[in-house]
């Protein structure tokens, strides 16, 4: 069985996108791995050229009443493997309320799935069934925060809907940690919130990652290019700092 990681937080632009390709790409150098990508504004797919029409996507995944084998989804890229977002998945977000059986489609789907050693799930900044369906199929969730004056906020509630989650429906679900990203550690307010962020994750049960992020302008470049960032400045800070995390995470170097 594979490994799933979901990566989550209801903070929009937090580097969730950034941070699930990075480790799917990192990860797929030594394993074989597949990216989903559950948000339908899909930066993860358009960072991995994946297509969305006349293919299936992972709302066809979670909408077909014959439930489709999520292998039938999964793209082939130059990137790496793939089920790509679609638009279609705020509609999906209806069909599915008030269906007992919704919030499990994506577990279904992934349970009969063979031949990965990991998976991970990149998510949209919202708690809605798509959500609960990635934290139902997955092992652990990486929570990205930022070390600004509202890095923690929403968090709580994320961590109420993880625990409920893990009460009702899965019971190994875990947070991994929260892993802190765009970080410079240049300033008082920055070096503060870190502790804040610090004491934030013990109380949840968890930790704050002791690699942090760095920000460096080859990220926006390897996304404007289509590319991930092991492949287009392997050197650069950022791809540097999340080999390390992926190290910290998993125990494997690359």
């Amino acid at each position: 069985m594979a490994t799933v990681f979901v990566i989550a937080n209801q903070k929009g632009g937090i580097g969730k996108s950034t941070t699930a390709t990075n480790l799917a790409a990192i990860l797929g150098k030594k394993k074989k791995t597949l990216l989903i990508d559950a948000d339908p504004q899909g930066n993860s797919s358009s960072t991995y050229e994946a297509k969305i029409e006349d293919v299936a996507t992972l709302y066809d995944v979670m909408i077909d009443s014959d439930k489709l084998p999520a292998s039938d989804a999964i793209q082939h890229t130059k990137n790496g493997d793939i089920i790509a977002s679609d638009p279609l998945l705020v509609k999906a977000e209806k069909m599915l309320d008030g269906d007992v059986e919704g919030f499990y489609r994506l577990k279904d789907a992934l349970d009969v799935l063979e031949g990965y050693d990991y998976i991970v799930i990149d998510t949209a900044p919202s708690l809605n069934i798509i959500l609960y369906n990635c934290l139902i199929a997955s092992d652990q969730v990486i929570i990205p925060v930022t070390a600004d004056a509202y890095a923690t906020q929403g968090i709580e509630q994320l961590y109420d809907t993880i625990m409920a989650v893990k009460r009702r429906q899965n019971r190994d679900l875990s947070i991994a940690g929260l892993l802190l990203v765009r970080y410079s550690g240049r300033s008082n307010l920055e070096r503060s919130t870190r502790e804040s962020i610090e004491e934030s994750a013990a109380g949840m049960g968890t930790k704050l990652f002791d690699t942090v992020i760095r920000e460096c302008v080859k990220t926006r470049e390897a996304q404007e290019h289509r590319m991930n960032l092991i492949d287009y400045a392997p050197r650069c800070t950022t791809c540097q700092d999340y080999l390390e995390f992926t190290k910290e995470l998993t125990g494997l170097s690359v």
